[in-house]
């Protein structure tokens, strides 16, 4: 499937995607351009601009992700030698399969590993396949027959002269399992706490806020800011995008979906104070064999996109065990006791894919969506927009009587 600009959400019309960006930030006007096709895309300011199937892009200018991103591409070309070397290869014991390695011996996990492929997998178990973690063969034909005629909107759009749904998501084929979580044993989020019911109850997003007063009625995902930890390693509707670089002591991950990446340092650095917080939080890890081992920890508190608010005592343990020359097995393991009864674990397959390419992500055209959210709801601006629909009016009449 392709990504695309959106035709614009029925709930808020005039967005490129429907979500809006903090106005501090830099903003410029980018196109994600897709494999196949080409198609318009509604800007902000009410221009349509043609383009390839495409997302929008947001370049961040600073903060914690773009800094971590600068040392990355500093210690990533110091080793660019290096990196310039084909991975030798391991041969294997006993005819088991073993990962090649990097020319300074470390398990070679570079490449690309897009999540586009598990949108029709739900993050949660539906709750009537209780604690059956797979399809049976009926539901399965029946969830590959619905993902395939999914696959076929775009073709159809194209026929029809339209740009929907189709020309947007990037949804896959199912799995045999039937969720991403896979403990606790019914595949869905442990019951919140007190304290994590109270923090869901106090978030406010777009989806569940229609008057805007101040930033604090957008959402983390709203604002473009982040989708924390473990939200921005899971798949979404578009821009799944994840690739792997290596340097001797260290390892980026880079997301496509707000443009983030991940330093993991493998030179046994002790963490930082606790106090210290980041969007992504600081990871350091480590190998077992082929595995690598991810320990996060000093995530900023409200900055996961996770069944509530996350509290600085979240926590986040991965790993990832290569399972062949194109497959990874991906394991998570994530609890915040402030917010989460109890841990839940994640597992699912990466696959490389050589050809999927990363573009520039950005939300939205012009930086301005907070403030027109706010101006076009707020009772603070009610006769601003009175005054704004008279003025209309009056024009219009005044054009009918040319």
């Amino acid at each position: 499937m392709n990504s695309a600009f959106a035709p614009l959400s029925n709930r808020f019309p005039g967005l490129c995607w429907g979500w809006p960006v903090f106005s501090s930030w830099t903003v410029v006007h980018a196109v994600h351009v897709s494999q196949a096709g080409a198609g318009f895309c509604a800007a902000g300011s009410g221009e349509t601009r043609l383009a390839r199937p495409a997302t929008c892009a947001i370049i961040r200018a600073g903060r914690d992700a773009m800094k971590h991103a600068a040392i990355a591409v500093l210690l990533l070309c110091a080793a660019v030698p290096l990196l310039a070397q084909e991975a030798a290869p391991v041969a294997a014991e006993s005819g088991a399969w073993q990962a090649p390695r990097t020319s300074w011996g470390d398990p070679d996990l570079r490449g690309n590993w897009p999540l586009d492929y598990l949108g029709q997998t739900p993050r949660e178990r539906p709750a009537h396949y209780g604690s059956h973690a797979t399809l049976s063969d009926a539901d399965y034909d029946a969830a590959l027959a619905r993902a395939r005629e999914q696959l076929d909107w775009y073709g159809r759009e194209e026929q029809a002269g339209m740009m929907a749904m189709g020309h947007w998501i990037e949804r896959g084929l199912p799995l045999r399992q039937n969720s991403l979580i896979v403990e606790p044993a019914n595949g869905r989020y442990p019951a919140l706490t007190a304290e994590g019911v109270a923090l869901k109850a106090a978030e406010r997003t777009s989806w569940n806020t229609e008057q805007f007063d101040a930033l604090d009625d957008f959402g983390i995902f709203d604002r473009c800011l982040t989708r924390g930890l473990p939200g921005s390693m899971l798949p979404g509707n578009y821009n799944g995008g994840i690739r792997v670089h290596q340097a001797p002591g260290i390892l980026a991950i880079e997301l496509e979906m707000i443009h983030e990446t991940r330093l993991i340092y493998l030179d046994g650095r002790a963490p930082p104070p606790p106090q210290l917080h980041y969007d992504l939080g600081w990871s350091r890890g480590h190998w077992e064999g082929d595995a690598l081992v991810i320990e996060t920890t000093n995530l900023r508190p409200g900055m996961s996109a996770g069944p509530a608010p996350n509290s600085e005592q979240l926590r986040v343990r991965e790993r990832l065990t290569p399972t062949g020359p194109d497959t990874i097995r991906y394991e998570a393991w994530v609890e915040d006791p402030v917010v989460l009864a109890a841990p839940y674990k994640l597992d699912f397959p990466w696959r490389r894919n050589p050809d999927y390419r990363i573009y520039e992500y950005a939300c939205h055209e012009g930086n301005v969506q907070i403030r027109g959210y706010i101006t076009s709801t707020s009772p603070r601006f009610a006769a601003d927009r009175e005054a704004a629909w008279a003025a209309r009016e009056q024009g219009e009449q005044g054009d009918e009587g040319q």
